[in-house]
């Protein structure tokens, strides 16, 4: 079984992931240098510990794919996007001794050294064995980390879970994928995934191929890029001999 596997492994050209501190961050990088400004660093994993993946992709507006949101300044001060947390109050402020803490282009050593600093903080939580090396739903379900679900209803719950479904892989040489909604409902809201990126009409997985993640469709939205990567056979595939 396992060789069958790295057969097909080898048709892909699964990408490098960023060492375990960095992955996951995403350059912001839209608008900041038409503004003369430095592209903006975003560490997921700082934001992950204290917030649901919807607060940031349903209520503050923010695309799942990075540059596609329009952030300005001015915006931000306003109280949208970055600003809705960042205000002085509830996270340190858009003042002048602060720009450097996001607009570092994640090549300045100082900033990168004290992100390595606080992604060690994290060694506590559950393990996993690719992406940041942290596995979050464990995390949540040990009560290691409690992120809010949400920043705008104190009362709001998340949806209650849908059956887990099971993801028939076109080769007989790999084991299905069990998809457990209620894992993903934990992080994510209905919206997040539907009507895209899945289309709840198309009730079938002929069209639903590990290339496509790879380019960033699918579970690939997330996976690769965030959530843990591909690599990570075992963990969707759970009948694979590892």
């Amino acid at each position: 079984m396992f060789l069958a596997i790295l057969l097909i492994l080898q048709q892909f050209d699964l990408p490098e992931t960023a060492p375990p501190a960095r992955f996951g961050n995403v350059l912001i990088n839209r608008l900041s240098e038409q503004a003369g400004q430095t592209p903006v660093t975003f560490y997921h994993f700082s934001h992950r510990i204290l917030y649901t993946c919807r607060v940031c992709h349903l209520e503050l507006g923010f695309q799942m794919k990075a540059n596609l949101t329009e952030i300005t300044e001015q915006k931000n001060r306003d109280g949208e996007y970055c600003g809705a947390c960042h205000d002085g109050e509830e996270a340190f402020g858009h003042s002048g001794d602060n720009c450097d803490k996001c607009h570092n282009d994640d090549k300045d050593p100082r900033r990168r050294l004290e992100a390595v600093r606080q992604f060690r903080k994290l060694k506590s939580l559950p393990t996993a064995p690719f992406g940041n090396r942290i596995d979050w739903v464990k995390a949540w379900e040990l009560e290691k980390i409690e992120p809010s679900y949400s920043l705008l209803d104190d009362e709001y719950e998340p949806p209650a879970p849908e059956k887990t479904l099971e993801l028939v892989s076109g080769s007989s040489s790999t084991p299905p994928t069990p998809f457990d909604h209620g894992k993903h409902q934990q992080w994510l809201d209905c919206e997040n995934c539907h009507p895209a990126p899945f289309n709840l009409e198309q009730k079938t997985v002929g069209h639903f191929e590990m290339s496509y993640l790879l380019e960033g469709k699918f579970c690939g939205t997330c996976h690769m890029r965030v959530a843990f990567p591909l690599d990570d056979c075992e963990r969707c595939h759970p009948g694979i001999t590892p």
